[in-house]
């Protein structure tokens, strides 16, 4: 049975999962790395030592690998914050290693990542995790049948908390101007809809009320998105607003959660954004599906953009792109997403 009891640290300390070695998480690593030392002073990645090596050489020149084996110390290595990246030698992956190309064993080398920043977290030797990219069609490839982080992350919650069931999770993208929940997240549509209940609507509410009250240290004003066009026209377009959505509101506000709509998704996107930083601007809109909600935030800013798994008892964030193939090993991939990961994440463990 897994030992959940926290470890004492002197420095909140932040695990940076490798992602899938045939991606660009890696490449994204290294240069983020050099570029901003101070913002990873107490971080360390979990991937292949050998991996990260070639990565440093081929992408961030200057950069010492510093073996950490394969546990965690109780404190890392003293180190000049702009020359170090310290690597716990979590898996090892047979050489060579063809970037760019859906690779099996690069799938499971990335989940199992997941998995040990994760057990760290719930263990209390690391404050927050941040995962680069993995694949989930390497994964499946491999065998593992999660679709996805937030799933891998739920589960091992779930096990360490002794409940054997997933803890109830949602994820979350933002970039500067918006944020926004997803209802639902790596399900087919069919199933997605069929998930628009009173219950789970509750649930994702909840989510996200406890998540902004502890960060912003007040109730938070939550706009909802309609499923059906124009929010249903009063059930001329779909009646789920009248007998879930609206249910399902009026239940969140008895309970004191500052929960509004719900509104056109055509419109509620752009509406929050044009609102933000104003006086009782929505600090986050709640999608119904996993598109509805991502196709206007990376649309709005891509380049900034951040993955955050609310439920967790752990801070985990991402960058919001994929694992990119077309242009791993090219050596022009953009770290800024993965930057504006690990500021949000030192930010809520500050």
């Amino acid at each position: 049975m897994t030992d959940t009891r926290p470890v004492a640290v002197k420095t909140s300390r932040v695990a940076l999962t490798m992602g899938d070695a045939s991606g660009i998480g890696p490449e994204i690593i290294v240069k983020a790395w050099q570029q901003h030392p101070a913002l990873f002073a107490n971080a360390f990645v979990v991937g292949d030592l050998e991996v990260m090596r070639q990565a440093v050489a081929l992408w961030a020149e200057g950069l010492q690998v510093i073996d950490l084996g394969r546990a965690l110390p109780l404190h890392l290595p003293q180190r000049a914050a702009s020359c170090a990246l310290p690597v716990l030698s979590g898996v090892q992956i047979p050489q060579p290693i063809p970037l760019g190309v859906l690779n099996a064993t690069c799938g499971a080398a990335a989940s199992q990542c997941v998995r040990i920043a994760a057990q760290l977290a719930l263990q209390g030797q690391v404050q927050a995790v941040v995962t680069a990219p993995l694949n989930k069609e390497a994964m499946h490839l491999a065998g593992v049948s999660f679709p996805g982080h937030t799933e891998i992350l739920a589960a091992e919650a779930g096990q360490a908390l002794g409940s054997g069931a997933p803890v109830p999770v949602r994820m979350m993208l933002m970039n500067p101007g918006l944020k926004v929940v997803l209802h639902s997240i790596h399900v087919p549509l069919s199933q997605a809809l069929r998930e628009v209940t009173v219950p789970s609507l509750l649930e994702t509410f909840s989510i996200t009320h406890a998540f902004f009250s502890r960060w912003l240290g007040r109730a938070p004003r939550i706009d909802v998105a309609g499923l059906n066009p124009h929010a249903g026209e009063n059930g001329l377009m779909g009646r789920e607003e009248l007998d879930t959505i609206v249910p399902a509101i009026k239940q969140a506000r008895t309970l004191g959660m500052k929960v509004n709509g719900p509104y056109p998704p055509d419109t509620v996107f752009m509406s929050a954004r044009a609102q933000h930083g104003a006086l009782n601007a929505p600090d986050a809109v709640i999608a119904m599906y996993h598109d509805q909600g991502l196709i206007p935030v990376k649309y709005m800013g891509l380049e900034e953009g951040v993955n955050v798994t609310l439920g967790l008892p752990f801070v985990r964030t991402s960058p919001d792109h994929g694992t990119a193939f077309d242009i791993a090993g090219k050596g022009i991939a953009d770290p800024s997403s993965l930057i504006s990961a690990m500021r949000a994440a030192v930010q809520w463990i500050a």
